[in-house]
């Protein structure tokens, strides 16, 4: 007995099913420099609430913690590393939102182009009946973006936006660093805990006691919680790549059909070529050099 996976591709190499003559022309391109946007309200206040939590742990741990200075070398160390890594965090963030992750054009399935991809008999196209696209080979719809997407691993509500082949990388980057500053933060507040123990309460912050305690509990609970969540999502990001399926696919169980590569290269393909510094910064785009050209045809 077939899956309904199956059975949806059966329908999609029908050569009746594509019906270019139904789909209107895809609208004009915008220019290159139109910054991509998901106009989606549960996304919009997910992404509000992201970049108030990393504020918050700011002032945390800056007036908190480290203001008025006890140490001056501990202070600047770590205001210096926490305040890094929190503008890495939000940068990728926001390349991770604001970048295309690799839709295909709306409206595509038209008899023209059709007639362009110069189809030989026996090859088939699959067609999005949701957008009128020709959909590539692994891409999906997504009902939020309401594009199809090349390579989608799973549509983000915490970024407002798909996680796709265009910005998987300031995705990754992105869980990376809010575990970072999350296990960082947890580590100042065990030892302004210490600290404020040892010493009066009163001259450990510029605080009221209750206050400081309160400030602390919540960004301990903030940081356990993010740490927690960004470090599996990290973790299971990673292995997608490394194994080159996506999240849909896994949870489909969709047929494996392209090529098999190593770990390492699966890596440089989200990355880019070769190896550098570049795979840790949010503001260079990975150069993806030989990576595979997904096919309309299959």
């Amino acid at each position: 007995m077939k899956s309904p996976g199956h059975r949806t591709r059966d329908i999609e190499r029908q050569a009746g099913y594509l019906k270019p003559e139904h789909c209107a022309p895809p609208p004009p391109r915008s220019g290159s420099g139109t910054m991509w946007f998901i106009r989606d309200g549960c996304g919009i206040v997910c992404g509000v609430i992201t970049w108030f939590l990393v504020f918050y742990a700011e002032f945390v741990v800056v007036f908190v913690m480290l203001l008025p200075a006890k140490n001056v070398f501990y202070s600047l160390f770590n205001g210096v590393i926490f305040n890094g890594l929190a503008f890495l965090a939000l940068a990728s963030h926001a390349k991770a939102m604001c970048t295309d992750p690799g839709a295909v054009p709306k409206g595509n399935a038209t008899k023209e182009f059709i007639e362009s991809l110069q189809l030989k008999p026996g090859q088939v196209v699959y067609k999005c009946p949701k957008c009128c696209s020709i959909k590539p080979d692994r891409a999906h719809h997504c009902s939020v973006c309401k594009r199809c997407i090349k390579k989608m691993d799973h549509h983000c509500p915490w970024v407002n936006n798909c996680v796709g082949e265009n910005n998987q990388k300031y995705f990754v980057l992105f869980t990376m660093y809010i575990a970072l500053i999350s296990f960082h933060a947890l580590i100042m507040v065990a030892f302004h805990f210490v600290f404020c123990f040892e010493q009066d309460w009163t001259k450990c912050s510029n605080f009221s006691p209750p206050s400081t305690v309160i400030l602390l509990i919540l960004l301990s609970f903030e940081g356990l919680l993010f740490l927690i969540f960004t470090a599996v999502m990290f973790g299971t990001q990673v292995h997608s790549i490394c194994t080159d399926e996506t999240g849909i696919e896994q949870l489909k169980k969709e047929e494996r059909k392209w090529a098999k590569k190593s770990k390492w290269m699966n890596m440089k393909v989200v990355f880019g070529h070769p190896f550098s510094m570049a795979w840790l910064s949010p503001f260079a785009a990975p150069d993806h050099g030989k990576a595979d050209v997904y096919q309309y045809i299959v």
